[in-house]
């Protein structure tokens, strides 16, 4: 989950450092936390559904459950549950009745348990790319990793930014969920490009900074992207192997919705040269709507910068498309894992195309809590309740299937939303905002549909404030549940690997934390005091409960005959080995949970010191901007990534259950 480097959050759930916990935060209510003696454990099915007169009691309100005089809770009877759904009408013939929906779980995952490789895109550095990360190398990790035992590479969202503004960079406040950001183009390997000594000068800078430069990657890619179209426009598509009838069955079957969005990203560059903003609410009022006479008087003096954005959404589809299949080709079962974001921008081009659909003058966000006191305001668009699950080709399916059609697996950003949504009116702080119920039901069955459509398992963020029984709705439709390490505490301390559930992904860190490195320094302490997120008096507090946790993390790895840092458990640095030494055991920890994927940090193994993003920041930190200091044609030998990976084959083995 992740927050808005501009706004407290882009497309995540109250948590990591502003609305999220601090390892306990997220266990404070009951609806989070089942009770210790609940806990699912190695034993736990695949298939954790109820039986149909379970499934068909519970849709109509009926509890499992009565409580004895001892306070103690004892199942209710098959024939109680006949009765009562009798006495409310609801006719049962025999076991014949409604299961809920259910999600695609590949076959693979019935006998094994796997694991693979997660990483932000755009922060991978190699000799050939732009200065960004793009689809080229992914194909390269793919090579690394498969055979090191891999099954799927999880990527941040892939969603379309604002061309016009590279500098909107989050990729949890896309334009739009339904298209591809065309920064990750590997402009080298476009057929017909040649590279030439003028530009070899600009991509070394590019590559050089510490920091992606998006305004210098975006102006140099789109000018030679605009050049290789004009040479194949004038060429009649005749440049293998990005031929010109590939390119008019996308555009057709993209349809209308992508001819707005190609229109959009032209009036927005348009908007910008004259000192606009990129996005539509600052433009005038006559370009706000895509019916006006005036935004088609403008399309049709712009057709061929418009065909050049459909043909940059074209190249981008082929590119992802090779990168899915290279990473099956290399050996991962699971191949591409990607992730969708719980909204869009405000002023972007999904919005701006379909206003019909969208809630019109409140956004995503969150309500008080202890890391936020204030609330929240995400400035994320929401679908409408009413419109997000209707008809076949619904909004929410379009989006699922924008994603699924590349991915062997998705995570559902802010699981929650599936149930409900906290949302903020425009005129109003985040303190008078309002939850909104959303059809959680339809979803499910939307989900379903598309995941068994795509065979794509999926994931569903399912941290922060939930609403009660979601994390169990969510597993009886076989989502598997997120699991962060320095999350799973209870009153004892971690928990042991046995209680991760087994319908579950498992990790150490995700974008929204420090590495663990980091973590064991406590530098995401210090960087919320830092950059004026919580008071300065609540660090040592903070300070004194992470140097409990050190010690209890220590406890739990000789707990599993692991080994530990040799120096003490609360240096606030640790030397090069003893952290090594942490990363491996800890992976190893987590490899021996039930949970059937286990997700490593590129950025763990790397041993990153600045964090991809800190949430709730916006101009003091540069979020989603950070490199790897390791690059991709060195991380085939980096020993700290040959050893984790050996550990995790020893641990999970193929072909063992």
């Amino acid at each position: 989950m992740a927050k808005s480097d501009r706004s407290a959050k882009a497309g995540g759930a109250e948590k990591s450092g502003s609305a999220k916990k601090s390892g306990s935060a997220e266990k404070s209510g009951e609806d989070n936390k089942p009770g210790k003696g609940n806990k699912p454990g190695k034993s736990e099915s695949l298939d954790p559904h109820p039986s149909p007169l379970d499934a068909l009691a519970k849709q109509y309100g009926i509890a499992l459950t009565r409580p004895e005089p001892n306070g103690q809770e004892v199942p209710i009877s098959q024939e109680t549950k006949r009765k009562i759904l009798a006495a409310l009408n609801v006719t049962v013939d025999g076991e014949d009745v409604p299961r809920p929906p259910v999600c695609f779980l590949p076959q693979l995952l019935a006998r094994e348990r796997v694991w693979g490789l997660s990483l932000q895109l755009y922060e991978l550095r190699s000799a050939r790319n732009w200065g960004i990360g793009d689809f080229a190398d992914l194909q390269t990790i793919s090579g690394i990793v498969g055979p090191l035992g891999a099954d799927f590479i999880g990527l941040n969202p892939l969603h379309a930014p604002f061309l016009a503004d590279p500098d909107r960079c989050s990729p949890y406040e896309p334009s739009n969920r339904g298209r591809l950001n065309p920064l990750y183009i590997a402009v080298d390997k476009v057929a017909g490009f040649a590279p030439r000594p003028e530009l070899d000068a600009e991509l070394a800078a590019l590559r050089g900074s510490e920091l992606v430069d998006y305004a210098g990657v975006a102006a140099v890619k789109l000018r030679e992207l605009r050049n290789l179209w004009s040479a194949w426009r004038d060429g009649g598509g005749a440049a293998a192997p990005y031929d010109l009838e590939e390119f008019n069955a996308f555009r057709m079957q993209g349809g209308e919705l992508l001819r707005l969005h190609a229109l959009f990203e032209t009036i927005s560059q348009d908007m910008v040269e004259r000192g606009r903003s990129a996005g539509w609410r600052d433009w005038p009022e006559e370009m706000q709507a895509p019916d006006n006479p005036a935004v088609q008087s403008f399309a049709q003096s712009r057709t061929d910068q418009i065909e050049f954005q459909i043909w940059l959404q074209w190249l981008a589809h082929v590119q992802l498309s090779e990168a899915a299949d290279a990473a099956r080709a290399a050996g991962l079962r699971l191949g591409l894992y990607l992730d969708l974001a719980v909204g869009e921008a405000l002023d972007g081009s999904a919005t701006w195309s379909e206003p019909d659909i969208y809630v019109s003058t409140a956004s995503i966000g969150g309500p008080p809590d202890p890391w936020a006191v204030d609330g929240q305001d995400w400035r994320l668009a929401a679908f409408l309740p009413s419109r997000i699950a209707r008809g076949e080709a619904s909004p929410y399916r379009r989006m699922l299937d924008a994603s699924m059609r590349y991915a062997g697996a998705i995570r559902i950003d802010h699981a929650a939303a599936l149930q409900r949504l906290f949302l903020v009116p425009f005129d109003s702080p985040p303190s008078e905002g309002a939850y909104v119920d959303y059809p959680k039901d339809e979803l499910l069955q939307v989900l379903s549909d598309a995941s068994h459509d795509h065979h794509c398992l999926v994931i569903g963020e399912d941290l922060g404030n939930l609403p009660k029984g979601l994390r169990e709705d969510l597993s009886r439709s076989r989502l598997l549940s997120y699991r962060i390490f320095s999350y799973e505490r209870d009153d004892e301390g971690f928990i042991p690997a046995e209680d991760y559930p087994a319908v579950a992904l498992a990790c150490v860190s995700t974008h929204d934390h420090q590495t663990l490195g980091g973590w064991w320094r406590g530098d995401d302490i210090h960087m919320r005091v830092e950059h004026g997120l919580v008071p300065a008096e609540m660090a040592d507090d903070d300070l004194d409960a992470r140097a409990v946790e050190l010690v209890d993390l220590v406890r739990l790895l000789e707990a599993e005959d692991l080994p530990v840092p040799e120096g003490e458990s609360d240096d606030d640095e640790l030397a090069s080995e003893d952290l090594d030494r942490l990363i491996v055991s800890l992976h190893r920890f987590l490899a021996r949970t039930p949970s059937l994927l286990l997700a490593v940090r590129l950025a763990d193994l790397t041993r990153e010191d600045q964090p991809t993003n800190v949430p709730g920041t916006h101009q003091s930190y540069p979020n989603w901007r950070p490199k790897l200091s390791v690059a991709v044609e060195e991380l085939g030998d980096l020993e700290l990534m040959q050893e984790v990976c050996a550990a995790l084959r020893e641990e999970r083995p193929r072909g063992a259950p």
